[in-house]
């Protein structure tokens, strides 16, 4: 809002209302992804006769978080090839509607590291949290095996 200095107005209000809930929509879908992939590998854990430790509950969220990778990438960008011609736009009503628009263009972008990142973050440290509560016993950190071994090795590729 401050590079295209525009104020505060309603239509801007609007625009974050929109973002919102286009942001809190991805984040719930996200969720779900990253709980089902956990559920899965609970049920493996129960099949093979052990209790689930760090190393599955890594697996299981990097396998929910990849399978949201294409989905909000096409949504971010279907959006954004909606926006960007609104927001960029002259004529009748386009001071109001590139209001509107230009919050959802800029938030689309943190949404999406919020949703990619920050979401499976945090829930690695909820669940981490309940699994220490369930089993009682500390558990080791939430790394990858391989770049916790050997992470000198990893960095160029």
């Amino acid at each position: 809002m401050w590079w295209l200095d525009y104020n505060l107005s309603v239509a801007v209000a609007v625009g974050f209302i929109a973002l919102a809930g286009v942001a809190a929509e991805t984040g719930v879908v996200m969720l779900i992804y990253l709980d089902h992939a956990w559920e899965e590998a609970r049920a493996r854990c129960r099949q093979e006769g052990r209790l689930p430790g760090a190393g599955d509950l890594y697996a299981a969220i990097m396998e929910g978080a990849v399978e949201r990778v294409r989905p909000k990438m096409m949504t971010v960008v279907a959006i954004m090839a909606g926006l960007l011609p609104i927001m960029w736009g002259t004529g009748t009503g386009s001071e109001v509607m590139s209001r509107i628009a230009a919050p959802m263009v800029g938030g689309m972008i943190s949404s999406t590291v919020l949703t990619l990142g920050v979401i499976p973050a945090l829930y690695a440290i909820v669940k981490q949290w309940q699994l220490r509560r369930e089993h009682g016993r500390p558990m080791a950190p939430l790394v990858d095996p391989a770049l916790a071994a050997e992470p000198w090795q990893h960095r160029g590729s």
